[in-house]
C-alpha cells in the first residue's frame, strides 16, 4: 500500500468538514483467485482504478437531544463523482459500537449507508466485499465517527452538520476479462486503454437489488454536505493518465521479453571497435 497517490492533491473541506489523507490501496489476488480460469482468465500487467470516498455526516438534534441521543448521523461509502459503486461493490458491513443494538449492520445494495442516532464518537469498522469477478478477498476500513466540530466555543448547530471524509483509490491488478468486460465504460471505474485487436468476453450482469433503480448519489438528500475532493474529476483524469503510463511501460516490457530470446554477441564483429 502507498500512502500517497499519483498527482495528490490537498481536498477543500468545507467550515465545519475534514478529510483524511488519501491513499491508493493496492488489493492483491487470494490463492483462489488465481487458480479460476475460463471467463475469469487474468489479464496480466493490467490494473483497475476505483476512487471511493467513505465518511460520516453528523447533525446535532437540538431541542430534541436527550441524554443518550444527542446526535443524528449517517455513515456511507460512496463514488468519488458519486457514481453507483455497485458494479464493483457487492455488499457492506458496517460494525459500531457495542452498546447498538445489533451493531453489525449488513447492506447489500448501494448506495452503501445507514443512519442511527447517539451520543458519543467512537470508531466505525467497514468491510467491502467486491463481485466474485473482482476479488474474493474483503478490505476492511476505519473512520472515526465525529460529532462534535474542533471549535467547541460557541453552540452547536443543527442546521450545519459536522463531516469526516477520507478519499482512497482501490487498485486491483491483474483483472479477470470477465471484471473488465463489465466495468470499461463505466463512470465510477478507472481503466486503462487495452491493446489495439484485444477482445473482451461479453459482459455478465451482475443480479443485485436495488429499489431506486439507480445506487448513484448524485441525488441524495446528504449530497450538499459531501466533500470536494479537489475537483473528483480531475482526480479521474490523473488516474487515468496514470493507467496510460502504465500501459506504455507494459509494452515496453513485451519488448525487452522479446528482446530476451535473441543471442547476444559477446563481442563485436569483426572490423568494428568498441568507443
Amino acid at each position: 500500500m502507498s500512502v500517497r497517490k499519483v498527482g495528490e492533491t490537498q481536498p477543500q473541506p468545507e467550515e465545519g468538514g475534514s478529510a483524511q489523507t488519501s491513499q491508493s490501496i493496492r488489493i492483491s489476488k487470494s490463492a483462489e483467485d488465481s487458480d479460476k480460469k475460463g471467463t475469469n482468465r487474468r489479464l496480466k500487467d493490467v490494473e483497475i482504478c476505483v476512487p471511493i470516498v467513505y465518511g460520516t455526516i453528523a447533525f446535532y438534534l437540538g431541542r430534541k437531544a436527550s441524554e443518550s441521543q444527542s446526535h443524528k448521523w449517517t455513515v456511507y461509502v460512496r463514488g468519488a463523482t458519486n457514481e453507483d459503486l455497485g458494479v464493483v461493490v457487492k455488499r457492506v458491513i458496517f460494525q459500531l459500537h457495542p452498546s447498538f443494538n445489533n451493531p453489525m449492520r449488513v447492506v447489500d445494495s448501494p448506495p452503501f449507508e445507514l443512519t442511527e442516532c447517539g451520543w458519543g464518537e467512537f470508531e466505525i469498522s467497514i468491510s467491502l466485499f467486491f463481485h466474485s469477478d473482482v476479488c474474493e478477498r474483503q478490505l476492511d476500513l476505519f473512520h472515526p465517527l465525529k460529532l462534535y466540530t474542533e471549535d467547541e466555543s460557541g453552540p452547536q448547530s443543527t442546521k450545519k452538520p459536522v463531516v469526516m471524509e477520507s478519499y482512497n483509490e482501490l487498485v486491483f491488478p491483474d483483472p479477470s476479462e470477465a471484471f473488465v468486460a463489465r466495468v470499461q465504460n463505466h463512470p465510477a471505474v478507472v481503466v486503462p486503454r487495452l491493446p489495439a485487436g484485444f477482445n473482451l468476453p461479453n459482459p455478465e450482469s451482475i443480479d443485485r437489488v436495488n429499489e431506486k433503480g439507480r445506487g448513484d448519489t448524485k441525488d441524495h438528500p446528504l449530497s450538499q454536505w459531501f466533500l470536494n475532493f479537489s475537483e473528483p474529476d480531475e482526480l479521474l483524469k490523473l488516474a487515468a493518465a496514470r493507467q496510460e503510463v502504465q500501459a506504455h511501460i507494459v509494452n515496453v516490457r513485451r519488448k525487452l521479453s522479446m528482446l530476451d530470446g535473441v543471442p547476444q554477441l559477446s563481442k563485436p564483429p569483426s572490423g568494428y571497435e568498441y568507443t
